[in-house]
């Protein structure tokens, strides 16, 4: 084994061993260590991937098995690294972010009871994905997917008193369970049709799958590529959250707010934009299922916008971006432009999680409590906090020069450029993303207004406010005997997270678009077939720089609208805050249906949930009670019974009757015996 791939190995088992050694050792071991053995295998973690990619930059690709798991006839199972450009600025996307979130839960878990757990939950969360990006087949990418799958559940369930984090965590894998059935499907039919798993294996029959049919039931014929790719696709949905297998990722808020930073920026969501990526030789293959991946993301996009626009919990605002904002990469999935969707990715990686850990700021400085409409006027309170939140909301509206401008108008150019071509699906996705960026604006300038600027609500707020995003047996005073306890700056562990995020939020998109776009980053990590989807090359073509670019949007469509939109919320929240209630009256039934998500919840609670209760009345009724109990067991008992009580009445007691039929027994025995001989 070379140095290299023993760095390899460095990464992604440095932070396996500290959530072992802060699992199972952390009462022993204390707080203090078991925050700096996973931290420290963290950071071991990244700076390995620093030099990796380092590596790779130099030309130094790798894909190889390290361990041979089973061997059944040809089909060799193992564990392997697919180390290329694009698993390089992942792992180092997920172990830098996930390294700001281990030291900021130093601050922000302090009072928690179970801060040793939580460090290894977010250590060995860490490790699962890295095990995801760096897999160089299909059964490690599976053991990797459903591994962030079940760690998510123990995060989001981290408080496991509450009922509601309890119902948050079992609906989060329930749903994913649904992606992932569609996920293993997907790679049954690849090892059925190829007789392995391996990357490299797989996509050179690329071609072969494409010219494959497959019977699906007597008379219909589809493409098996085709169906490939869409199951595949279903395990994204679910994974990554897209319309219709989203309602997990709001409820997930339930988890700690570290945990809602790093499942929601660097891990898990983007497992499945990802994985669609990685499988980009199989996805071009198939015209029919793009069109859908484009369809869905543009529907995730500008319909989960929608419902931030009226939420009042600031950790839900952030997560309904979340969902808009996975929208938009797979919009660009779906356009073919794969390098524009990972860009996005990255960008968004570092922006969000800034968001989200300057809301667990915010939450800490008002003492847990997470409603908006009891914030205002936190600038000056909060400085650091202020302004790294007012970074982290530019670089979310994708203004320019800001990293989200880049990757976020990149995306609407390739839908724009796709629209053209007359790609199934692309004008409703064009008209979706522009018309998002107006939503997004208002959306996140809303809460950055309602929260740091503005009248000082909290000091109205005289009563009990109950623990939102922090785990309590009781109610914490917000505001008693007319004593206002004001709110204040986080401390260092916590701000410094923030700090360190709004610097690539601020200047990654800049540097990096040119290079991961246009300059041949990615090199063979990414497949585009340039003959049907031409679309960046003409992108290409359209780039004369990151600064004229940004200088050149000011006169655009994505720019006013996104002026629009905070200039809308302004007016709304800072001059005339009775507009927003008045428009909820006038127009009730919208609000209504933005308040209700849409009913999709009532509909899975009614339709999945109910129709199994009714279904397991009816296996019940049906299968236990009268097929199995009533005709098998009390139908048996009963037999017997009829078959005891007939043939009691020959049990006179009498001995003469009993000779009588012995002998005519014995009569019929030797009648029989005689005509057969």
């Amino acid at each position: 084994m070379t140095d290299m791939q023993k760095l390899y190995l460095l990464v992604p088992l440095a932070p396996l061993l500290g959530a072992i050694v802060s699992g199972l050792f952390g009462r022993l071991i204390g707080r203090t260590l078991s925050h700096a053995v996973t931290i420290l295998g963290v950071a071991t973690s990244c700076w390995a991937s620093w030099l990796i990619f380092r590596d790779v930059q130099a030309g130094h690709v790798f894909n190889g098995a390290v361990y041979t798991w089973l061997t059944s006839g040809d089909l060799r199972l193992q564990v392997g690294f697919l180390i290329d450009p694009l698993t390089a600025m992942m792992m180092l996307v997920v172990t830098f972010v996930s390294l700001m979130v281990h030291v900021y839960t130093i601050g922000y878990m302090h009072d928690d009871d179970g801060y040793q757990r939580f460090f290894s939950y977010i250590s060995l969360f860490t490790f699962s994905m890295l095990i995801l990006v760096m897999a160089n087949n299909f059964l490690q990418l599976f053991f990797g997917w459903e591994a962030v799958g079940l760690v998510s559940y123990l995060l989001i369930g981290f408080w496991y008193t509450r009922p509601t984090a309890i119902y948050a965590n079992l609906k989060a894998f329930l749903v994913n369970r649904v992606g992932d059935f569609g996920f293993v499907l997907g790679i049954a039919l690849i090892l059925a049709h190829t007789g392995t798993l391996d990357y490299e294996a797989v996509f050179a029959q690329a071609t072969s799958l494409a010219s494959q049919g497959i019977s699906l039931w007597p008379g219909q014929h589809i493409s098996l590529i085709t169906l490939i790719t869409f199951l595949l696709f279903v395990g994204a949905m679910g994974k990554s959250a897209q319309f219709p297998l989203h309602v997990w990722l709001p409820d997930s808020m339930e988890g700690p707010t570290p945990i809602s930073a790093l499942i929601h920026a660097a891990t898990m969501v983007t497992a499945g934009i990802f994985m669609v990526t990685r499988m980009s030789p199989l996805f071009e293959l198939s015209q029919a299922t793009l069109s859908f991946v484009l369809v869905i993301g543009a529907i995730t996009a500008l319909f989960m916008g929608f419902l931030g626009m009226i939420q009042n919990d600031i950790k839900r605002v952030i997560a309904y971006s979340t969902l808009s904002q996975l929208g938009y990469m797979t919009v660009a999935l779906g356009a073919s432009a794969y390098s524009v969707a990972v860009f996005h990715l990255m960008t968004h990686a570092f922006f969000k999680a800034l968001l989200f850990l300057a809301a667990g700021s915010v939450i800490i400085g008002m003492h847990h409590d997470q409603d908006m409409r009891n914030m205002g006027g936190l600038r000056k309170y909060m400085p650091i906090t202020w302004l790294t939140s007012l970074v982290g909301s530019l670089a979310l509206i994708g203004t320019p020069f800001f990293s989200g401008f880049y990757s976020k108008d990149s995306i609407i150019d390739v839908a724009r450029l796709a629209m053209e071509h007359g790609t199934p699906g692309a004008t409703f996705a064009y008209v979706s993303v522009v018309a998002g960026v107006f939503v997004t604006a208002f959306y996140s300038f809303r809460m950055y207004f309602l929260v740091f600027h503005g009248e000082e609500r909290f000091r109205h707020v005289a009563h009990h406010v109950t623990h939102g995003d922090h785990h309590g047996t009781h109610d914490e005073p917000v505001a008693a005997h007319g004593h206002v306890h004001a709110p204040h700056e986080s401390p260092l562990v916590v701000t410094l997270p923030l700090i360190m995020l709004a610097i690539p939020s601020l200047l990654i998109g800049y540097v990096t678009i040119q290079p991961m776009l246009f300059g041949g980053y990615f090199g063979q990590s990414i497949f585009i077939n340039g003959v049907l989807h031409p679309e960046m090359a003409e992108l290409q073509a359209e780039f004369h720089g990151a600064g004229e670019m940004a200088l050149h949007s000011v006169d655009g469509l994505p720019f006013f609208l996104a002026l629009s939109g905070v200039a809308l919320s302004w007016f709304f929240y800072m001059k005339r805050p009775d507009i927003p209630a008045m428009l909820a009256r006038r127009f009730s039934l919208i609000y209504r249906i933005l308040e209700n998500k849409y009913g999709f919840d009532e509909f899975n609670d009614w339709f999945f949930s109910g129709g199994a209760r009714a279904l397991g009345r009816l296996l019940w009724q049906v299968g236990d009670v009268s097929l199995i109990d009533g005709f098998f067991v009390n139908g048996s008992a009963r037999v017997v019974g009829w078959f005891s009580t007939v043939t009691r009445r020959w049990q006179s007691g009498y001995i003469y009757h009993y000779a009588f039929a012995m002998i005519i027994g014995v009569f019929a025995l030797v009648t029989w015996f005689v005509r057969t001989t």
